[in-house]
């Protein structure tokens, strides 16, 4: 995770919540955020890919995806 990302999202949260955020402050705000959520998701994925499953009777297997996206 790039450190400037975090850093640069909380100086505009820190402006938001002291003197307010212009339209472009805010569409930066929004899109770095978006960029953040995806790259936790991204990290959540690459773990769950790497989980194995072990059954009682001893066998094991990887972890399989639902039908159902992550969102």
């Amino acid at each position: 995770m790039d450190k400037e990302l975090i850093d640069k999202i909380n100086e505009l949260a820190h402006l938001k919540k002291t003197v307010g955020l212009t339209p472009e402050q805010q569409a930066l705000q929004d899109k770095l955020r978006k960029q953040y959520l995806a790259e936790i998701r991204g990290q959540v994925r690459q773990s769950l890919e790497n989980v194995s499953i072990k059954e009682k009777d001893g066998s094991v297997h990887p972890l399989t995806k639902k039908n159902k996206p992550l969102s």
